[in-house]
Parts: C-alpha cells; sequence; structure tokens
C-alpha cells in the first residue's frame, strides 16, 4: 500500500482542498500519512499572501523530499499558481499544480514517471469561469466542518496576489453544497463553516443566489445546530441582511468582519472598497440585533505611506469598535502587487513596534470581552480534551471554554455557566 501525505499552508480553503485530496487517494487505496512521517507521496497546497508564506513553502517541499528523497513531491496551491518556475528550481519538485485540477491530483501521481522530470499542469486562472467540484465525505476527529462555497476574489486589493493566484469569483451550486451538509449531519456533525476566498461575493456571478439565501438552505437542514462563515466584508451587512440572518437560530453570534486599517487615508490606498464610517455602520447594525456578537478582524499595520498619525487613527478606530479579536500583520511587500512599489515604505522596526501596540490592544478587548459573560450561562459544543478529565468547545460568539467532566462530551452542545477567564480562555462548569 503506498502511503499519501496532504498538508496545507494558509488558510482554511487550503485545508479543506488538502483533506479532500487526501480523500480521493484513500478511496484509491492509498494510506493516508502525517507530513512529518515518511510518505511515497507528499502533495503540498502552498500559500502565498506574503514572502514569509512562500518560504514555508520552500522549506516544507525541502524537508519532505530529505524525508524520502524517493517519493513523489506534488507542489499545489497559490504560490504554485503564480510562481511556477520559481518552484521548478527547487530541488525534489516532481508535479506543479497550480490552483486548480484538485481533481485530478491523484490521475498525476499515477501517471508520473521519474524520467519526465518535473510535470507542469499551471494555467491561466484568470480565465476560469466555473467552481471546480471539491468535497468532503468523511473527516476525522473533528466536530465542526468546514464547507468551500466559492473561490476567487475580484476584489483586487493593492497589497494582495489572491486574485491573481485564484482567479475570479466562481461560486458552487446550491444543491452541491446543501448535499454535501447533509452528507455531513448523517454523519453527526453539528456545526459547518462556510468558507470560500471572498465568501461574501458568493452568488454574484451566478444572479440567483446570494450568501444570505445560502445561509437559509443551510439552516434548514436537520441534524446541523451551528452555521458560521468565514471572513466577509462590511459591505454585505444591512437592516435587511441581519434581521433576516437574526430570525435564524442556527447562525453563530460571531463575524470575522474584514478591516485591515481604521484610517481612511490608507483604506484608499489599499483599494479597499469601504470607509471607516462605512465599516462602523456594519458593527452598529449588528450589535442592534445581537449586542453579544463576538467581532473579531484583521488589521495590516505599516502599510506603504501610513504616517503615525494614520496608525494612531487606525488604532483609536479599533478601540472604539471593541473587537474581541484582533489578527495583526505587519505589512509584507508581495511581489506583484501595486502596494509593492509604493513609495514610503514602512522600516521593519516601526512596523513590529505597531504590531506590538497593537497585540496589546487586542489582548485587553479580549480580556473584557470574555470576562463580561463571567457568571452567565453559555451554549458550548465541545470538541476536545485538552487533558484527562477536562474537555474545550467554544460558544456560539467563539469564546474558548474548558470545564470538568468525568462523561465524554465531545459533540455534544451543553450549557456552562462561567466562572471565570484568564488568557482568552473562560472556565465554567456543566
Amino acid at each position: 500500500m503506498r502511503s499519501v501525505a496532504s498538508f496545507a499552508l494558509g488558510c482554511k480553503v487550503n485545508q479543506v482542498e488538502s483533506e479532500a485530496i487526501a480523500e480521493a487517494f484513500a478511496e484509491k487505496g492509498y494510506k493516508i500519512v502525517g507530513i512529518d512521517e515518511k510518505a511515497d507521496i507528499y502533495v503540498i497546497n502552498t500559500c502565498t499572501v506574503t514572502n514569509f508564506g512562500d518560504k514555508k513553502s520552500r522549506q516544507l517541499i525541502r524537508r519532505v523530499k530529505r524525508q524520502n528523497p524517493d517519493s513523489i513531491v506534488v507542489v499545489a496551491g497559490c504560490y504554485a499558481q503564480t510562481a511556477a518556475e520559481e518552484i521548478k528550481k527547487i530541488d525534489g519538485v516532481n508535479i506543479v499544480m497550480g490552483t486548480k485540477g484538485r481533481n485530478s491530483v491523484v490521475d498525476e501521481v499515477e501517471k508520473y514517471s521519474f524520467e519526465n522530470g518535473i510535470v507542469d499542469t499551471v494555467g491561466d486562472i484568470m480565465y476560469e469561469k466555473v467552481f471546480e467540484p471539491i468535497s468532503i465525505h468523511k473527516l476525522m476527529g473533528r466536530t465542526r466542518a468546514y464547507i468551500k462555497i466559492q473561490d476567487g476574489c475580484s476584489q483586487f486589493c493593492s497589497y494582495c496576489i489572491i486574485p491573481y493566484a485564484r482567479g475570479p469569483v466562481r461560486s458552487r451550486k446550491e444543491e452541491d453544497i446543501i448535499k454535501e451538509v447533509e452528507m455531513l449531519a448523517s454523519n453527526g456533525f453539528k456545526e459547518v463553516v462556510l468558507t470560500g476566498i471572498h465568501a461574501a461575493s458568493y452568488g454574484k456571478e451566478l444572479h440567483t443566489t446570494n450568501l444570505l439565501e445560502l445561509i437559509k438552505k443551510v439552516h434548514d437542514v436537520n441534524g446541523i445546530e451551528r452555521i458560521r462563515t468565514s471572513s466577509i466584508e462590511p459591505n454585505i451587512i444591512t437592516e435587511d441582511f441581519m434581521t433576516e440572518l437574526s430570525s435564524l437560530s442556527k447562525v453563530c453570534r460571531h463575524f470575522h468582519l474584514s478591516l485591515q486599517s481604521g484610517c481612511n487615508r490608507t483604506l484608499k490606498a489599499m483599494n479597499r472598497k469601504y470607509t471607516a464610517e462605512k465599516y462602523y455602520n456594519a458593527v452598529e447594525i449588528i450589535r442592534k440585533y445581537w449586542p453579544d456578537a463576538a467581532l473579531t478582524t484583521d488589521i495590516i499595520v505599516g502599510f506603504p505611506g501610513e504616517t503615525e498619525e494614520d496608525f494612531a487613527e487606525s488604532y483609536a478606530f479599533a478601540e472604539k469598535v471593541g473587537f474581541s479579536k484582533i489578527h495583526v500583520f505587519p505589512y509584507s511587500p508581495k511581489k506583484g502587487t501595486p502596494a509593492a512599489e509604493m513609495e514610503g515604505q514602512i522600516p521593519p522596526d516601526i512596523k513590529e513596534k505597531r504590531a506590538e501596540a497593537l497585540i496589546r490592544l487586542s489582548n485587553e478587548m479580549a480580556g473584557r470581552f470574555i470576562s463580561g459573560f463571567v457568571g452567565k450561562n453559555v451554549e458550548v459544543l465541545f470538541e476536545q480534551r485538552p487533558k484527562e478529565g477536562y474537555f474545550e468547545g467554544h460558544t456560539s460568539n467563539y469564546i474558548n471554554v474548558i470545564v470538568k467532566s468525568d462523561d465524554d462530551i465531545r459533540n455534544k452542545i451543553l450549557s456552562v455557566n462561567i466562572k471565570s477567564a484568564e488568557n482568552e480562555k473562560a472556565f465554567g462548569e456543566i
């Protein structure tokens, strides 16, 4: 039996794709092993959001080849799509596939011969118009299932390479998504996360549906008790949207609402499609319907031309919103994007200083948010056992909760009274 390790770097979409690839190999009789194990075949789904992502991809390619010099190494994903020639220069690469053709990975491996040298199947992703079918039937050791609902992005933010790596927006057919959700429900999954490269654009090119309509249909699936979405942008949040969304009891009270900067001058330079005022209006609408909603976000510090005043404005805006968590990213120039060529590149030490300040603010806000639930009863879906006698899970608004229990309560939703909070975790009793 030949062995395969399928591994993703980067986003949840990559992880879903890698799990689907692993499942395709398993169905053909291959043994699935971990990326740190010796395997006959390694499939690496790469990330290229930052130069650091590229570096990690290169390091992993070299490492797996050292683990088994006789292995077939398949490099797929965003880095492969945008820099195929660069990847082919890395010793040990056998097949380069980019961001399409996930369903043909097994076939490419099975017909591969070392005598053929490097096989390159990367094509021009910018002309792709149809969502490439991909689904997962089995998920190992998890209670939360991620479902890929769309691919591609047409936003073209000035710092981002992803539109060039993933191509234009392509949405998955509703009936295919619902079929997968029904299958997951029948296998005991209680929570699904609708994920995509730009999930808010779901249905944009179909003209027959949208993200809200999809959520409604998922809500009707028996057995599913929680629905989350991956990162969305504030422009989708309207009174009508929240009126309908808040009527759906299964939708989790958690929004990862992409920000990137709280300074309008920086937002314009980033080519974001909203202002700070528009963003805050979305926040107010969300809290009007769900006062206890968790709001998490991403913020880039040290974007080209960001002055101390611009950063202070962004910092103050984040403080005003009161996020439950901020993912902070020092700006990293990405070759091929307009921002990489902009004047006013910020020195690394200044970016690091700004990042540290924003991380401190994030930690303070996270602590305040979680502490606000001490003494309250919350519903928790338990997911794992961090140590013997204890179980860990999340509330609807994504608070990480730990309780003591003699019974195995994984994949159960139980009422918990929060007794204390520390280090972004809550501790409670059933």
